[in-house]
């Protein structure tokens, strides 16, 4: 790690893996690196080209014609840059979660933007979260987290969040999108969503956010100080 640290937390959409990410980084003065976002902004350029997503020759033709790059802004929050762009709030959308889940599904997408998710926790101290972090991106991290809640629990979550960001959609429609990317997720070719054998359960199903935290920053206290005394 040439001296940095590293803390992934991987699990199924939908399980607070973002936001707990994010207050941890800012808690433990690391930087946040939501891979998702990254093809959230793929699937973002393919929903707007109009290709089939889950045609890889296609995609990654478009691939190599955009740029793709990450942000900060002056909070410290992570910001998607696409050609130039900032489409930070336009990848939200929920059909764009789709999108990602397709997108992601590809071996040659996947492989193309490793090195850019390496080279975060080679230069930083980093949180990052995502679908495979423990298992192929960074698999020698010093801690590993599976972070997940029922697919009804998660629904619940993700509908309020819209809400907040003034999104409309059913429960009914929530829960289907968060199944078909369970689905998408564990059964892809490429990396697929489990859990890391080293990597620590946290099922959030029947606790609130802050005790989540809590446990949470209880893990990485632990396990930086058995690192640094190591």
């Amino acid at each position: 790690m040439n001296g940095h640290y590293a803390i992934a937390i991987d699990g199924p959409s939908g399980a607070g893996k973002s936001t707990q990410a994010k207050r941890l980084a800012k808690e433990f003065s690391f930087i946040y690196v939501d891979t998702g976002a990254i093809y959230r902004t793929l699937g973002l350029a393919c929903y707007r080209a109009e290709i089939d997503r889950k045609d890889a020759a296609a995609v990654m033709e478009l691939l190599k014609t955009l740029d793709i790059s990450i942000r900060y802004n002056e909070a410290g929050e992570q910001c998607m840059l696409l050609n130039g762009e900032d489409v930070s709030k336009e990848i939200r959308q929920p059909e764009i979660s789709i999108c990602a889940s397709d997108v992601s599904a590809l071996p040659e997408v996947r492989r193309f933007l490793l090195d850019m998710q390496r080279r975060f926790a080679r230069e930083n101290n980093v949180v990052m979260d995502g679908r495979d972090i423990g298992t192929v991106v960074l698999p020698d991290a010093e801690l590993k987290i599976f972070l997940t809640a029922s697919p009804e629990a998660r629904a619940r979550r993700r509908l309020l969040d819209l809400k907040e960001k003034g999104i409309e959609e059913s429960f009914e429609d929530v829960l289907r999108d968060i199944n078909y990317r369970d689905e998408q997720d564990t059964k892809r070719a490429a990396a697929p969503l489990r859990q890391a054998e080293d990597a620590v359960l946290v099922d959030s199903s029947d606790i609130g956010f802050e005790e989540t935290f809590a446990r949470l920053c209880e893990l990485v206290i632990r396990r930086l100080a058995a690192v640094r005394e190591d």
